[in-house]
């Protein structure tokens, strides 16, 4: 699935320090022809919001393996809509329970992805999304 023409961002929201998900994910979306923002490690959903505005992308994948998933998705919709980017699509990958799903849909994501899914999958999936929005 091509993403030309997209914009992309990924980030690192919270106090995670692990990124070798992120940066893996970030060149397969760049392979698949998107331009990718990558935001580096730590950042505040108010910061990840305001840069996705600016750079106006059509998503941000969030990308968390500290377990507070569902509140950090909350928290950057919420600081996404108050930016005036609340048509961004977010997708979430990294260490997420399956039981965890609904509420993660519910917060405001559009897609979710974990590790046992193959990286072909996850960008075909996010292309499609993409290309209806």
């Amino acid at each position: 699935m091509s993403l030309v023409g997209k914009r992309i961002l990924i980030a690192k929201p919270g106090l995670d320090g692990h990124d070798v998900g992120a940066k893996i994910i970030a060149l397969a979306l760049r392979d698949a022809g998107a331009e990718v923002i990558y935001t580096g490690l730590r950042k505040a959903p108010e910061y990840i919001a305001r840069i996705a505005v600016e750079e106006d992308v059509d998503a941000v994948g969030l990308s968390i393996l500290s377990g507070s998933h569902v509140q950090l998705v909350r928290e950057t919709v919420r600081c996404l809509r108050e930016a005036q980017g609340g048509n961004i699509k977010i997708f979430v990958g990294g260490t997420i329970p399956q039981e965890d799903g609904e509420a993660l849909l519910e917060a405001g994501a559009s897609g979710i992805f974990n590790a046992s899914q193959r990286i072909e999958d996850v960008i075909a999936e996010m292309g499609r999304q993409l290309a209806t929005s």
